[in-house]
């Protein structure tokens, strides 16, 4: 019997003849269960990290201009250690990830690509989108190996958002032949949805924000405007402001009578972020202009509705995609605006509820609100996060309301800050307290210029991958041993992101030493 994951993409060989991606061999080792073991060659660092990258024969995509940016990091690089969990994390998704790849069954020229979040069979609009985009840094024309991929994930993700936007995760398309098993689990979500096409129902505003920035990531790399007239990236725009106004409305209307919302979720669960209180409705919310994200990125049930990192990226990327719209001839007229529009109202509504008083006296960002007057005040580590602000472009590092915000999210003071002696990194309530991320740790340096910071988050996020080699979801903050996943694909893509970055605007850096004896100091 074949290997789980050799058996899907030989099916889908056999009976798609739109297949365009290399068939594995029937001796590729899942690489979910790949991942749970340490493999030699170690690097020759303190840490000897395992080699995690599949044979080449057993890669789910190969590219030239990734193969070739981990050869420039590697000229860059002194630390065998940092060099290897490069290695092993920038070229994860195109190692294991792209489960299909192929066309639509009506349109032969609709390139499609079925990427799942990694030891999870299901394609989430935000983890494929995070997972993809680390690659526009080798990204230059739309004819390069990797611009494929890119628009495989987006057509998928246009087609998903257009058929359930309120949806996160999905199963593959009819035309993969793939045979993937639906979610067994029941929920009570209005409005109802296909459990044939559909994973898991959790409306995240960060979904929608994810492929607005990937697809700009694609149209400022490539140029390639034609791409976004030719299938059905309008429509799904046109999916998405429709959703996003339709979840602006607030809890109850100007005459005080109650309306109905949009969305609503109930499941039956052990934990209470499992759901959403108030019968599926989750707590009341005023008008603000922002809009409702009633699951978090961590895929977590909000307390307040109004998550700001995820209305700020939603704001961010309708303001950068309306000049792709403006410049489509068969756009309809005014969509360009609407995009802006709605985009200038988020910003506003987060200016006005988003920034509240923090107990030191300082204005900082908040994580919620309802519009209402609550609040609450913490960081998250899942991407977009208040952390992650100067990342997603919506503001600049040296912003003074953002300084204030990156030092309560940096203590004590953020209920999930993790500390410990193998990494000090916010955490999220979708584990424990205690349990720090090093995804947060990476976008900390992310988002700062500070040389020590940056050298001190990549010397902790080398030393808490347990000798793996590979990004966990959490780590226990005192005991690296301690870890959740250990293929975690977004974790992976951010870790090799941070390095192409770095590449760019701090080289220096990646030739420093982050054995133990080197440490920085904060």
């Amino acid at each position: 019997m074949l290997p789980q994951y050799a058996t899907r993409l030989v099916a889908a060989g056999a009976a798609a003849a739109s297949l365009v991606g290399p068939v594995l061999s029937a001796t590729c080792q899942s690489y979910t269960s790949y991942s749970q073991y340490r493999h030699e060659p170690y690097s020759t660092g303190a840490y000897a990290l395992s080699y995690q990258r599949p044979e080449p024969a057993c890669r789910t995509f190969n590219s030239t201009a990734v193969e070739d940016a981990i050869l420039q990091i590697k000229n860059l690089t002194t630390d065998p250690d940092l060099f290897r969990l490069f290695e092993n994390t920038y070229p994860n998704t195109l190692d294991a990830s792209i489960s299909w790849r192929g066309f639509a069954a009506n349109n032969t020229e609709e390139e499609l690509a079925f990427i799942i979040t990694g030891d999870i069979d299901a394609m989430w609009i935000r983890d494929s989108a995070n997972q993809v985009a680390p690659y526009r840094s080798v990204l230059k024309s739309k004819d390069d190996d990797i611009a494929s991929i890119f628009r495989g994930a987006l057509n998928l993700q246009g087609r998903y958002l257009i058929i359930s936007p309120y949806c996160n995760a999905f199963l593959p398309p009819p035309e993969a032949n793939l045979h993937v098993q639906p979610n067994g689990a029941s929920y009570a979500v209005t409005p109802p949805y296909d459990h044939h096409v559909v994973f898991t129902c959790n409306f995240e505003l960060d979904d929608f924000g994810a492929f607005l920035q990937l697809s700009h990531d694609y149209y400022t790399r490539t140029g390639d405007v034609d791409f976004f007239g030719k299938f059905q990236w309008i429509q799904a725009i046109q999916s998405i402001l429709a959703a996003s106004e339709a979840l602006r409305k607030p809890t109850y209307g100007p005459d005080g009578a109650w309306i109905p919302p949009a969305y609503t979720f109930q499941s039956q669960t052990m934990t209470a972020f499992g759901t959403l209180g108030n019968n599926g409705m989750n707590y009341p919310v005023n008008y603000t202009g922002m809009v409702r994200s009633p699951f978090r990125p961590s895929d977590d049930a909000a307390i307040y509705d109004f998550q700001i990192p995820a209305n700020m990226m939603l704001s961010r990327y309708l303001e950068a995609t309306a000049q792709i719209m403006e410049k489509l001839p068969n756009a309809p007229q005014g969509l360009a605006g609407e995009m802006r529009e709605m985009a200038a109202g988020i910003r506003d509504g987060i200016e006005q509820y988003g920034v509240v008083t923090a107990p030191n006296g300082q204005r900082i960002f908040a994580y919620e609100v309802d519009g209402f007057g609550g609040q609450n005040l913490m960081d998250d580590a899942n991407i977009p996060s208040l952390l992650s602000a100067p990342s997603l472009g919506y503001l600049e590092a040296n912003d003074t309301i953002y300084q204030n915000t990156r030092k309560f999210v940096l203590s004590r003071s953020n209920p999930w800050w993790c500390q410990g002696s193998v990494i000090n990194a916010v955490g999220s309530p979708h584990i424990k307290p205690g349990a720090a991320w090093p995804m947060a740790a990476i976008m900390r340096a992310m988002t700062s210029d500070d040389d020590d910071e940056i050298i001190n988050s990549i010397w902790e996020v080398l030393q808490s991958t347990d000798r793996f080699g590979l990004i966990h979801e959490s780590v226990n903050s005192f005991d690296a041993s301690q870890w959740t996943r250990s293929w975690f694909g977004w974790g992976n893509a951010v870790f090799g992101q941070m390095i192409m970055e770095l590449a760019e605007r701090k080289p220096e850096l990646l030739k420093e030493s982050f054995q133990p004896r080197h440490r920085g100091s904060l």
